[in-house]
């Protein structure tokens, strides 16, 4: 199965927690991998800075390790390269490149040297930037997306955040789900 196609699956199956951008971009094959179109690269300091983004929205956890552990840093710029359109491209380095001013602009620090708070205040900024501009794709909206997308695809998303049974019995529509157990991994 090529990525894309998995990648699609996915995004099928998480239904309404990824934007209409996302899933637009994954269910349409809007692009084909050109390199002529595809300018933006990702150095592995952008990787860093996206592995803490990502951890910041789902992080580690008593029961199961965050973003940054399943890899999610070094996904993000690869989807953003091989899957999406050049103009969603632009929105996302323009949107990465502004979180990074605005980390030097409001903190006087680099984002990796923000402190758990200041990061906190600064994802709320950046949701609510993406909240003000409900019409238009935002690099928020689209790194969160890739976040989950990313994370509950990875081995650590389906096997330590879910429930997972490696040989699946038969269907029962009326399983008991007891109260706070894990949701089911496909």
């Amino acid at each position: 199965m090529e990525r894309r196609e998995a990648l699609k699956k996915i995004a099928y199956l998480m239904g309404g927690a990824i934007s209409a951008t996302t899933m637009g971009v994954l269910f349409e094959s809007f692009t084909v991998f050109d390199p002529e179109k595809n300018t933006y690269f990702f150095s592995a300091n952008d990787e860093e800075i996206l592995a803490e983004f990502s951890e910041i929205i789902l992080p580690t956890t008593a029961n199961s390790p965050g973003a940054k552990a399943a890899g999610v840093g070094v996904l993000i710029p690869l989807i953003i390269k091989d899957c999406y359109p050049p103009n969603l491209q632009e929105v996302f380095k323009k949107g990465f490149e502004e979180m990074l001013t605005k980390c030097k602009t409001k903190f006087n620090k680099e984002f990796l040297s923000l402190n758990g708070e200041e990061k906190i205040q600064l994802m709320n900024a950046l949701k609510q930037d993406s909240i003000d501009n409900n019409k238009e794709p935002s690099f928020f909206l689209i790194a969160r997306d890739l976040t989950l997308l990313g994370y509950f695809s990875s081995e650590i998303g389906c096997t330590k955040a879910r429930e997972y049974l490696p040989i699946p019995g038969k269907y029962d529509g009326n399983a008991e789900y007891k109260p706070g157990q894990k949701a089911w991994a496909i």
